[in-house]
């Protein structure tokens, strides 16, 4: 426990992780121990089964890999998945549904190797399957899945070759479903299975009326770019009759979107899929398949909401609810119930990874000190902005803001008119900050904070430079605003005092976070602690195992950071690194984008060479630079210490 000299008051681990949330966003897996550290914790309701991400961070380093790293906690995926099968069978038999579950993972969410294969890994003993929606991603499925009894759902758009491939997967006798996103592959799909002789299982995809709110609203609605109307079904079954072939459609798809917060949303969905599923089968189809598609969300932010970034329901809930509809709606009509099918990616793999970082510098805002004595031959506009400085208070707040913008602006205009030196104008802006901040802190004990306020504390913030970059290993915190857990991993038995936002090594100014999970709202800045000399400051990015890795781009040619994957034991929580990726080289990025490495020696050494020749450098030199510029193609893409 730490006491803050300012207050006196005692500030200890418990309250960085409600300052935090971790409680909030973490599922159980993430917690603090009573020495300020941050926990990872992959089997909920074992509390000895907890490791410290310092440990582990010591012990990555202590194994020669640098920050940033992509930490895969391979036991919260084990866990992810048998909670996922858990719920769907406690709702299966609560409801007293007739049918069965089976999970499919969107390879889309993460395609790396090591995740796909640990998913068909653990999800053999509930038959998890996989789905693809690419002929990269059939391929990779076919050669990973080895299991009869799971399903291989095929969505996305097919040639003939993607078609092949999947018939060619039934004659070896796996699940394997093409689902139809286009009236035109129907033609495709019957003309390749003749020539194969085999009978295909087919799905369509529906478009579904229902809207849901969220990021990926446009999932769904009569005019979504995926899936069949109606009326196009009806073709679909209608072409089916006519090729005896409608007892080969088997499967009915739809996709609401990624994460849709609101359960209302869902269940509306799920009945509208149910009503369509009866139509087939009243139309003669076999059917047996109901895919619900994804939606299952993460609360990222932890508030428990209808935020775009949380949700409102309890996984048992979402399954529940997707039962008992689902149950209800054919049980009226008499029409069997089906293998429920969901691709639900995001909760899966979301908090399987986290992103480690390392803070590199830090620049404070803390404006100069502004002089006891004005310069008697300073404007009257300066004069003016320096008092205001002793007039703010609760009630004229407004004022002085709004008065002390125009003075800057106009002290500015002055100076760019060379009506004032360059000192008065710093003294001027020194001011102007020092205004700022008392307005912020009186800002603070307002009941009700007026708008032209809310990005007065971001203004104000700090900037620590973080060792990542955005665009590589958080793209969607820059592409949509998503939002991301992030906390210091230690000293969290230390009173936070600094308002902050991150920004990344690249040089671009969208390389920065700015916007913060927390309970009631989305903040600006985030507190974090003081940097110590000669002390590393780590801090991590939670819940980035959804589509993060593959999104992520070469700006600045930052590459791909080491990855590390941890089991860590359910009796005692200790931890075994059982997988080290090390990342992107520079001459990895290079070649990337068209590079040759030995092509950028080869030149470079003629430059160097040259150099030598005109006496600039001497021979000894030469190697030394030529050492350095190699050494630098084989270096991490990332900053070394």
């Amino acid at each position: 426990m730490n006491i803050h000299k300012d207050t006196f008051e005692r500030w200890s681990a418990a309250d960085s992780a409600d300052l935090y949330g971790v409680k909030d966003w973490g599922a159980g897996y993430f917690g603090v121990n009573d020495r300020g550290e941050l926990c990872v914790s992959p089997f909920p309701g074992k509390s000895a089964a907890s490791a410290s991400l310092p440990d582990i961070i010591r012990g990555i380093k202590e194994r020669g890999m640098n920050m940033p790293v992509l930490l895969r906690v391979s036991s919260i995926l084990d866990s992810q998945i048998r909670l996922l099968h858990s719920s769907f069978r406690k709702a299966i038999a609560q409801t007293h549904y007739r049918g069965e579950y089976k999970g499919v993972f969107p390879i889309k969410v993460n395609q790396q190797q090591q995740v796909v294969e640990e998913i068909t890994k653990f999800g053999k003993d509930f038959h998890h399957g996989l789905e693809a929606g690419s002929k990269a991603e059939l391929i990779a499925a076919l050669g990973t899945l080895d299991d009869r009894e799971a399903c291989i759902v095929c969505n996305g758009y097919k040639d003939e070759e993607f078609i092949d491939l999947a018939l060619s997967a039934c004659k070896l006798g796996f699940r394997c479903i093409l689902v139809v996103e286009m009236p035109s592959e129907l033609d495709t799909i019957i003309e390749r299975a003749r020539a194969m002789r085999i009978d295909p299982l087919i799905g369509v995809r529906m478009k579904l009326s229902t809207r849901a709110g969220g990021q990926w609203m446009e999932s769904g609605g009569d005019r979504s770019v995926f899936g069949l109307n109606t009326a196009d079904i009806m073709a679909l079954v209608d072409r089916l009759r006519q090729e005896n072939m409608l007892d080969c459609l088997r499967l009915l798809h739809y996709h609401i979107g990624s994460q849709i917060p609101n359960i209302r949303d869902i269940r509306a969905g799920v009945l509208e899929a149910s009503r369509v599923y009866v139509g087939l089968v009243e139309e003669g189809a076999k059917m047996g398949y109901l895919d619900l598609g994804g939606g299952l969300a993460v609360d990222y932010d932890g508030s428990h909401t209808n935020y775009m970034h949380s949700r409102n329901y309890t996984l048992d809930e979402y399954c529940v609810d997707v039962i008992e509809t689902v149950a209800e709606t054919l049980t009226a009509k008499g029409v069997e119930h089906p293998v429920i099918i969901t691709e639900s990616g995001r909760a899966t793999i979301a908090y399987y990874s986290v992103l480690l970082f390392n803070i590199l510098d830090v620049t404070k805002f803390e404006p100069s000190r502004i002089p006891d004595r004005i310069p008697e031959d300073a404007s009257e506009m300066t004069k003016d902005l320096v008092g205001i400085l002793g007039n703010i208070n609760s009630k004229n707040l407004q004022e002085c803001f709004h008065d002390a913008i125009y003075y800057r602006d106009e002290i500015r205009i002055l100076f760019k008119n060379g009506r004032i030196p360059l000192r008065e104008r710093a003294l001027a802006e020194s001011a102007f900050w020092h205004i700022m901040v008392t307005v912020s802190k009186e800002v603070k004990k307002l009941k009700y904070v007026p708008d032209e306020f809310e990005n007065l504390e971001a203004a104000l913030a700090d900037v620590y430079y973080a060792n990542i970059s955005v665009f590589q290993s958080l793209p969607d915190s820059w592409a949509i605003k998503q939002l991301f857990p992030i906390m210091p991993v230690h000293r969290l038995n230390e009173r936070p005092t600094r308002n902050a936002i991150l920004s990344d090594i690249t040089c671009d100014c969208d390389g920065k976070i700015d916007h913060f999970t927390d309970l009631h709202d989305v903040r600006r800045t985030i507190l974090l602690h003081e940097l110590r000399p000669d002390e590393e400051y780590y801090l991590g990015a939670f819940l980035v195992g959804a589509y993060q890795e593959t999104l992520g781009d070469l700006h600045n040619l930052l590459g791909d950071t080491n990855v590390v994957s941890v089991r860590i034991s359910p009796d005692d929580g200790r931890f075994e690194i059982v997988k080290e990726l090390e990342g992107d080289s520079v001459a990895d990025v290079l070649s990337y984008v068209e590079y040759t490495p030995h092509d950028l020696i080869d030149r470079f050494r003629i430059v160097a060479e040259r150099a030598v020749r005109e006496k600039m450098i001497t021979p000894s030199e030469r190697r030394d630079i030529m050492a350095l510029y190699e050494g630098g193609l084989r270096g991490y893409t990332y900053f070394e210490r």
